[in-house]
């Protein structure tokens, strides 16, 4: 079945792309435009925006309505992935070399400035901007708001007064769930309820909706941190073990195996965490310490939990072709190896 999903993520991608290439080359100069469009050509699942068109499908919508916004969605995304790739010194994303890698941390800023404005041309190209710029607005604070969360859980690295004044030594089950609500779900949740917007559907159709990628959105973070943890490299198309690399607590299954292990353990691996420079034999003690615990179940079974939530959401809308992919999109990301 992942097939499927697969082939209709491609489809419904290839629509936007198109769009999505010419709102970001309005306006733009002819040498700047390898450095614009850098992001969006290396690939990636457009989940995102395949969630905004089939949302509106399901919701009795037309495509055409949706794409703009769609479009609008996978460059909030993209402009998002810029800027951690610039704050987390990233060198790889996607199974290659990052935009600020490639053309520096410099034109990085400024190709995430160009995304940001792009982003409100599309939205002015759709049949309700007003209420999406408001909707895209508050996603993007939220987001950002996750951003500086997952900056402050990390255990080492950043010397900054700011930093280490607001640093979180403890994390609780709660404070990571907000993180990644706002850093990875908040957007999931827009991208479905934009496509909502733009079929004109009721508010209980929107809450259905809405729902359902806000719980799709925790379940695909979650996923994201069992890939970073135990993934292949060659699939996931980053480095196992980054989050460790990062010294972050916000991972899931960090936080379980710390609930786990006796002191002596988790002393060993909270200490991988808080060095300064964290090397590929610290990442291989951290992941062989996690292993002795049940973290790596645990961890999909609460994954699991979000998906039947997000299902369920979904109960109020007819059974059309787009409601049965959106539910089978909720079991690919569970099991996503990528």
């Amino acid at each position: 079945m992942s097939s499927i999903v697969l082939d209709k993520l491609r489809e419904l991608g290839a629509l936007v792309d198109e769009y999505m290439e010419e709102v970001l080359l309005r306006d733009t100069s002819g040498d700047f435009r390898e450095a614009v469009l850098y992001q969006v050509k290396v690939g990636g699942k457009r989940i995102r925006p395949a969630l905004t068109i089939l949302s509106c499908e399901a919701a009795g919508g037309r495509i055409e309505d949706a794409v703009p916004v769609a479009a609008a969605i996978e460059l909030v995304h993209n402009y998002s992935l810029i800027l951690d790739d610039i704050i987390d010194r990233g060198e790889l994303r996607r199974g290659k070399p990052t935009l600020r890698k490639v053309y520096s941390d410099v034109m990085a800023i400024l190709v995430a400035t160009h995304y940001r404005e792009s982003i409100v041309q599309a939205i002015n190209d759709t049949k309700c901007p007003v209420e999406l710029h408001s909707l895209l607005a508050t996603t993007l604070k939220r987001l950002i708001e996750g951003e500086r969360l997952d900056i402050l859980f990390e255990q080492a690295g950043r010397h900054e007064e700011y930093l280490i004044k607001h640093r979180y030594y403890n994390i609780t089950l709660n404070d990571y769930f907000k993180m990644i609500r706002y850093k990875t779900a908040e957007l999931m949740r827009a991208s479905c309820l934009s496509g909502a917007i733009v079929a004109d559907a009721d508010n209980s159709i929107r809450k259905s909706l809405s729902e359902y990628g806000l719980n799709i959105g925790m379940a695909f973070q979650i996923v994201d941190d069992l890939l970073d943890i135990f993934g292949e490299e060659r699939v996931f198309g980053k480095k196992v073990g980054k989050d460790i690399i990062e010294h972050k607590l916000g991972n899931i299954v960090v936080l379980l195996s710390l609930e786990e292990l006796d002191e002596v353990e988790k002393r060993r691996l909270l200490g991988i965490l808080r060095k300064d420079e964290v090397h590929d034999r610290d990442v291989r003690e951290a992941i062989t310490i996690i292993k002795t615990t049940t973290s790596k179940e645990r961890a999909y079974r609460m994954a699991k939990e979000f998906i039947e939530s997000a299902i369920h959401s979904l109960r109020r809308l007819e059974m059309t072709e787009a409601r049965e992919m959106l539910e089978e999109i909720g079991y690919f990301i569970v099991k996503r190896r990528w």
